[in-house]
């Protein structure tokens, strides 16, 4: 195989050099925002493939299905061919391919399903007892927490610290057992068994550390306990000075405390690693001089674990602009105001070209924060879209259609089996499926394989047995030929085919009053079959890193990897509008004109309570707790600030809704954390608005004289 000439030194900084070419040792790349993370990871790939190591013994780990497509593509065009032997997926993709490999240690088989949020929801229901939505996702919650810290029922339970605990553990206990019977794992199992894996089998080990010549974590910050240890052991590191990996992370941008990443982690590696390489990446390629400036006098505020200061080469750039504003709805109409004051300042010849919608975003620190902007940017017909909205995974017909997945690749698993044998209808009765439900429990078996029991006639009637044998010889026919299916064509005439066997598109029409809305529904089937045809023919990878394109692949070996991913991204397009997103979901993206709002106290940060200020000063003595929280919020501002490339905006009202009543708001304590100069403009856009409205008129006036003045008499 021919490799491509060592590319490291191409378009790099010193830093950035310096990082792809330490390659003998544990070495932690500390990234501002904008620094080129992921330029360093790529070349750093092409480096260690042009030095020797075989590209299957790379892998490059990340959080999320995007990152890792994004990481994927930049990888190829680089290297070429060489990239496409990388492993380069998600954590939870690099769990599942453990676990199908070797998970038959732990007893678990190789077509185990994975469970989504729903699913997870209503087992702890039945196995709690309860119909109560909202308390069974506090325990799902508290579970995933306890998960991620490493700690089963047992360790959960000796650990309980009041009643309520306690009793999450019993739950937590009837669940884990559930999982069990189902063979299915839920999404904190694809970090926390391939550790165990890790942990108690020496054989699975040594395989897989073995195989990982050189791991490179992507966003190292975001790791929880569980993560660290998986790391730590697939890592080797004994003795630790022959470790050879490279985590990429900022202790600035750690911002998902709530559900388990841990600083902790960048403070072990020093320790566990003591020959650690430490290389800061501190040049921005992103944001002005001005926001750089305010970003890093925000997070000065904060503790350091690897002091840096973010500097750019593109100069100093719009002054950071603060506007305030009476109430929320005042607030979302002085956004409007400036995207419309931005855009027509720039038609006007302010700037090199005309700026388009999907150059604005307004990030807000909660989901409820939008209904407002969206209001007001309908109203000035501008288009915009909610980021980390309702995924296409989450629509009722596609979850359907992979519920029918699960149970080809995995009969044991019974939440799939319900969804199924009642979608669409098919005349097995509610009364049917509880007496099954109870004959398999009593068995100890799984609803498919009592279904075909000989001593289930004691408890059913002849028609109700008939279904149940008649759905089990279907499945069973449809996962053969699911097995026996590759390619694109072959894939879609399949999934058509069945499609119409089952009824599906009439299900759809017959269960919405709306024929347009069922018309929607049924677009959404198709564009998903045409999905995983595509799949199926290697014309896409999955997004998730599992398998990879140009591979022809069968039906049922698409089908196990659907759970691993939340969105399709192949589906987006790049559209041209305004985009409205949380802060957490920004984190990553960029855009050239950012709109900061709420960035009051009690929203950023958010409700840190009376314990935060008991002195009535923001700078009060508080509890480590609190502390800590105040800490996160900060890192979220400073994220918020530096998604911006050319102008930033910070807006707060003097007014918010608490209920039903209008409070009073105070300035967030981080605008004045900002430090900005005397020549930071308080704006109000409106009238910028009306003054270039007043300049256009003057100029088209202006034009009409000189057009009747340049006519002939």
């Amino acid at each position: 195989m021919s490799l491509p000439s060592p590319p490291a030194s191409t378009g790099l900084n010193l830093a950035q050099q310096e990082a792809v070419n330490f390659m003998h040792g544990p070495c932690l790349v500390v990234a501002g925002a904008g620094s080129g993370k992921t330029r360093v990871i790529t070349h750093k790939i092409a480096r260690l493939i042009q030095a020797g190591l075989a590209p299957q013994r790379i892998a490059a780990i990340t959080f999320t299905n995007k990152a890792a497509s994004e990481m994927r593509e930049r990888a190829q065009s680089l290297i070429g061919r060489a990239a496409k032997d990388v492993l380069i997926c998600t954590f939870h993709a690099l769990g599942v391919r453990m676990l199908r490999q070797d998970g038959s240690a732990l007893g678990l088989k190789p077509n185990f399903s994975i469970l989504d949020s729903d699913d997870v929801t209503s087992i702890l229901k039945d196995a709690g007892g309860t119909v109560d939505a909202a308390t069974a996702r506090q325990w799902q919650w508290t579970i995933s927490l306890w998960k991620n810290q490493g700690l089963n029922a047992q360790g959960a339970a000796a650990l309980a610290a009041d009643d309520n605990e306690r009793i999450i553990a019993r739950v937590m206990a009837l669940y884990e057992e559930r999982l069990s019977a189902y063979q299915s794992v839920d999404f904190d199992d694809l970090i926390g068994l391939p550790l165990k894996l890790l942990q108690n089998h020496a054989a699975v080990r040594q395989k897989w550390q073995a195989l990982a010549g050189h791991v490179l974590v992507d966003e190292y910050q975001d790791t929880n306990a569980t993560q660290y240890e998986f790391l730590k052991l697939l890592v080797g590191g004994n003795p630790a000075a022959s470790a050879r990996f490279t985590a990429v992370g900022d202790d600035d941008q750690s911002i998902y405390g709530w559900r388990g990443a841990t600083l902790d982690n960048l403070k072990k590696l020093p320790v566990d690693f003591p020959s650690l390489k430490v290389i800061k990446l501190e040049q921005n390629y992103r944001s002005t001089s001005a926001i750089l400036r305010a970003a890093n006098n925000v997070i000065a505020s904060n503790p350091k674990l690897f002091a840096k200061n973010l500097w750019s080469a593109l100069g100093e750039g719009e002054p950071v602009r603060v506007v305030d504003a009476d109430s929320e709805e005042h607030e979302a109409e002085r956004a409007v105001a400036r995207i419309q004051s931005l855009r027509a300042g720039n038609s006007a010849g302010s700037g090199p070209q005309s700026l388009e919608f999907k150059d604005f975003a307004v990030l807000y620190r909660a989901n409820h924060q939008a209904k407002t902007f969206e209001k007001a940017l309908r109203k000035a017909q501008i288009p915009y879209k909610v980021s980390g909205g309702t995924s296409f995974f989450d629509r009722a017909e596609i979850k359907d259609l992979c519920g029918w997945f699960r149970l080809w690749i995995n009969n044991d698993d019974d939440p799939a089996f319900l969804r199924a044998v009642t979608v669409p209808k098919r005349g097995i009765g509610h009364q049917t499926l509880a007496h099954l439900s109870e004959f398999a429990s009593r068995y100890r078996v799984s609803m498919f394989e009592a279904l075909f029991s000989s001593s289930l006639g004691s408890v059913l009637g002849g028609k109700a047995l008939g279904s149940l044998h008649e759905f089990g010889r279907y499945i069973n026919d449809l996962a053969f030929r699911a097995r026996h299916t590759a390619g694109a064509e072959a894939a879609k005439g399949f999934l058509l085919d069945w499609l119409k066997e089952i009824g599906y598109e009439k299900h759809l029409y017959d269960g919405e009053d709306s024929e347009r809305l069922a018309a929607a529904r049924w677009a959404n089937v198709i564009d998903f079959c045409d999905w995983m045809a595509a799949r199926c023919g290697g014309q896409i990878d999955d997004a998730a890193g599992v398998s990879s394109a140009n591979e022809i692949k069968s039906l049922l070996e698409v089908a196990q990897t659907v759970s691993l991913l939340s969105t399709i991204s192949e589906r987006e397009t790049d559209q041209n509008v305004v985009t409205l997103s949380t802060l957490h979901a920004a984190k990553g993206l960029e855009w050239p004109h950012v709109m900061l709002v709420g960035v009051t106290e009690g929203m950023l940060p958010f409700k840190l309570g009376d314990e935060a200020n008991p002195t009535g000063r923001a700078d009060g003595p508080m509890s480590e707790g609190i502390l800590d929280r105040l800490q996160e919020e900060r890192r979220l501002m400073y994220v918020g600030i530096t998604r911006a490339k050319a102008s930033l905006a910070v807006s707060w009202t003097r007014k918010r809704k608490k209920g039903r009543d209008m409070i009073a708001a105070q300035p967030s304590r981080f605008i004045a954390e900002m430090a900005l100069d005397q020549a930071t403009v308080r704006e109000d856009p409106r009238e910028k608005l009306r003054a270039l409205r007043a300049e256009f008129a003057k100029r088209t006036q202006d034009s009409a004289a000189a057009l009747a003045l340049a006519r002939p008499a």
